[in-house]
């Protein structure tokens, strides 16, 4: 069960938001009404409001289903990255962060404490990959799991696409993955079982206008997931993917932002996927929390669409 405590007590673990950590709370322990028709949680005996205040006052919310695990983290600074790295490291993993922007994986390196450390590297050239996971592994001390999450998008069909924007398409979002991929095993072999997390798409699952570049490297990570999984779960390597819909980042929003018609292409966006909205990165952390713990330990070889139902139409 997660606890609050004073930050003076506590190890690393991650600064919340007021609204994250309350809806975050919200989730765990439904809400009654006592006497004086205050809120109370059931488990925790806190009112709402103390879990705002406890936050206010520089608390945190944490948790041990990842406890001892040292993770790392590639498109941390932003979006679906940020929002991953902050779980993991509020179940209790120690992460590296990794972007392209220093800034921006710093500040979420100083949100969630010392469990994280920032390194700003360009995860499509193979000697920054061998210097970040070399950083990691000499900082805590192993490497139990690999999130693959930074990815580009360029937009266009067959013809509009330059061979630039494939090429960069290709080596961020496929090249990158197998390099880390391959860097990172024989740390997992060394403890002896690791989960490799790859963000693919829905996209790669099946295609869509304008995108084709972006979802034919997706359906490249999807099936190099299952390879993977095939070739290293005899070693307790775990390989999986996430395949998200549309989810509300800087990167869809300037998608959304550069129409025409943004407000058009928001409801056409959100009337694609059943459960009546865009995703939020929070939706998929919680999955990638989910397969970097031993929870999943029978869990290969999978792509799970996360994507509030666009896959089902």
């Amino acid at each position: 069960m997660g606890q609050l405590r004073s930050s003076h007590a506590l190890g690393p673990i991650t600064c919340l938001s007021i609204d994250f950590a309350y809806r975050q709370r919200l989730s765990r322990y439904p809400l009654a009404r006592d006497g004086s028709g205050e809120s109370k949680f059931h488990e925790s005996g806190l009112l709402a409001q103390d879990i705002h205040a406890a936050v206010q006052l520089n608390w945190f919310v944490m948790s041990e289903r990842l406890k001892g695990k040292i993770g790392i983290v590639t498109g941390a600074g932003t979006g679906i990255g940020r929002a991953c790295a902050i779980a993991l490291a509020r179940e209790g993993a120690q992460v590296a962060l990794i972007g392209r922007r220093r800034d921006r994986v710093e500040e979420v390196t100083r949100e969630i404490g010392d469990s994280a450390f920032a390194i700003a590297a360009d995860v499509s050239r193979t000697s920054e990959i061998e210097h970040l996971i070399d950083q990691t592994v000499r900082r805590f001390g192993g490497l139990n799991f690999l999130l693959n999450n930074a990815g580009v998008l360029h937009i266009g069909s067959a013809e509009q696409i330059t061979e630039k924007q494939w090429d960069d398409t290709f080596n961020v979002n496929v090249r990158a993955v197998w390099l880390l991929s391959r860097a990172a095993l024989p740390h997992m072999r060394k403890v002896g079982s690791g989960s490799i997390i790859n963000v693919a798409s829905t996209l790669g699952v099946v295609g869509a206008r304008n995108r084709a570049a972006y979802a034919p490297s997706k359906g490249a990570v999807v099936l190099l997931t299952k390879s993977m999984a095939i070739d290293h779960g005899h070693e307790n390597i775990r390989v999986n993917a996430i395949c998200p819909g549309f989810v509300e980042t800087e990167l869809t929003a300037a998608v959304i932002g550069n129409a025409p018609d943004p407000a058009a292409i928001r409801r056409e966006r959100t009337a694609t996927h059943p459960i009546g909205r865009l995703g939020r990165p929070e939706d998929i952390a919680g999955v990638a929390v989910y397969l970097a713990s031993d929870e999943s330990s029978w869990v290969t070889g999978a792509a799970l669409p996360v994507d509030g139902g666009y896959l089902a139409v």
